[in-house]
């Protein structure tokens, strides 16, 4: 990575403004459900708070309409003193004078929040009187949120061009293992990508198809390189749209490209009628009846799948095999995740739905790297520049 980390610059008793992700799940009552992204925050603000850095924190949480109770930081501000040991204060808004004055009022060491930066509009539309707001706020910038950096929104990018702006510890960790996955890959290299709709990861699929040794496909898109095939997929997802792409891939690939052979179906959506109320069955690709639905991958491809995996080098890994939100139809994704776990090959979890199925089934602990942003790290491995990387300093 050639861009400056916080190791490359001064911070004793110097304000630093950091981008962290703290869009985080909560329950009704405002209890923190999984604190993954704030925990992947602690080396870069632990490091900026032993070096006697002013460390103002800033993200966003949910997608407000301007100022919404339900999306304060307040229950983030809580659990992170929790877990750093030390009061965190929660400021009153993210820019403004009383802002200023809390901000300017801080010592070496000491860590505050600013309230969600997406209560106002300008973020999101990188409105350059509300970055340098955020900027007046700092002498130094921080981007520790690898999960918005494919967005060129204020705090993300407009903030870079206004003060210095370098990497955390986070956001060179993502860089290091998604650049060398794609630039300088143990081999063999093996993608395998799933989830629902095919035009999501064209863009992907065409960077990584000159890339890797092998691409597998599995889960909702499988369906419609089944339907470019010509095979009946009954109820299951389709990509209308991506037919033809599905179809020309399918011509070029040849042997690198490996398809279910075999799938689980249902009778019904079990997000329509619950999972106990489907009655399902494994038939092979080509023989699903034009009233039922594919909801996971088969036996036979899990037994394929895996078997690809275990000699691999170097595995990246984005988007479930089935409906992994049921346990019923979650067990080709955790196959493909166990497969991982023991493969001993470098494995890669793009964010999202991947990343939500490897906490979700045990096996987060076995894998090399989780990513923490799901259409960050999808528009990297597609070889997009990212404007929240571009804005911050070269060495």
């Amino acid at each position: 990575m050639n861009k400056k980390t916080i190791e490359d610059i001064k911070v004793k008793g110097q304000p630093v403004l950091v981008r962290v992700d703290f869009n985080v799940p909560q329950d009704d009552t405002g209890r923190i459900t999984d604190d993954r992204r704030i925990r992947a925050a602690l080396p870069t603000i632990n490091y900026l708070r032993e070096h006697g850095a002013r460390v103002i924190l800033t993200s966003h949480l949910g997608r407000p309409k301007g100022v919404t109770p339900k999306y304060t930081l307040a229950p983030v501000a809580r659990h992170l003193a929790e877990l750093i040991k030390s009061p965190v204060p929660l400021l009153p808004d993210c820019l403004g004078e009383e802002v200023e004055r809390k901000t300017a009022a801080m010592h070496d060491g000491e860590v505050v929040l600013l309230e969600n930066v997406r209560f106002h509009p300008e973020e999101e539309k990188n409105d350059p009187a509300f970055a340098a707001g955020l900027a007046k706020l700092a002498k130094i910038y921080v981007n520790d949120a690898f999960g918005t950096a494919h967005r060129a929104h204020a705090s993300t990018e407009g903030v870079a061009h206004i003060i210095p702006g370098v990497a955390g510890y986070l956001m060179k960790k993502e860089l290091a293992y998604l650049g060398d996955a794609l630039g300088n890959p143990k081999r063999p290299f093996i993608a395998i990508l799933g989830g629902a709709k095919v035009k999501d990861k064209i863009g992907v699929i065409e960077q990584l198809m000159g890339k890797v040794d092998r691409l597998i496909i599995g889960g909702g898109m499988a369906y419609t390189f089944f339907k470019a095939q010509g095979y009946e997929i009954g109820k299951s997802l389709l990509d209308e749209t991506s037919l033809d792409f599905c179809r020309q891939t399918l011509a070029k690939a040849g042997d690198k490209l490996l398809l279910p052979v075999d799938v689980v179906i249902g009778d019904a959506n079990p997000f329509d009628v619950g999972p106990d109320s489907v009655k399902s069955q494994v038939v092979t690709a080509e023989s699903i009846p034009s009233d039922w639905q594919g909801v996971d991958i088969g036996p036979e491809t899990i037994r394929k799948f895996s078997q690809a995996v275990q000699g691999a080098g170097t595995v990246v890994w984005n988007g479930p095999m089935g409906i992994f939100e049921f346990e019923r139809f979650a067990v080709g994704t955790r196959a493909i995740a166990k497969a991982l776990a023991q493969s001993g090959a470098v494995t890669i979890v793009g964010g999202g739905d991947s990343a939500a199925a490897v906490e979700q089934l045990g096996f987060a602990e076995k894998m090399t790297h989780i990513s923490t942003g799901g259409g960050a790290s999808l528009e990297f491995l597609e070889g997009k520049i990212l404007p929240g990387v571009a804005a911050l300093q070269d060495r």
